[in-house]
């Protein structure tokens, strides 16, 4: 199935929670924190501003950025889950 984000909207993927510690300790399924490194799979169109004109994103598709742990909205596609959010829910982009 295919899903194009409106908007400011980007559609993202969490990449994988660590399962060991730096020190070695390996962690339990209940342990584990929810990542907040993501990878951007589809980026609408932008915000449209004020005066009319669209806002180019700051994201594009295939950039690791960092969001919160609660924001966007889960939903699931074709057996994989992924969160819709607004760009301003974007920490940061990993470069």
């Amino acid at each position: 199935m295919k899903i194009r984000p409106l908007g400011d909207k980007i559609l993202v993927k969490r990449l994988e929670a660590e399962t060991k510690t730096t020190s070695g300790i390996f962690l339990p399924e209940s342990a584990k924190e929810k990542p907040q490194q993501a990878k951007v799979i589809a980026v609408g169109e932008g915000k449209v501003l004020d005066n009319g004109d669209r806002a180019k994103p700051s994201v594009k598709k295939g950039d690791t950025i960092i969001l919160s742990k609660w924001g966007g909205t889960e939903l699931k596609l074709d057996g994989e889950e992924y969160l819709v959010m607004g760009e301003d829910e974007v920490l940061a982009v990993v470069e």
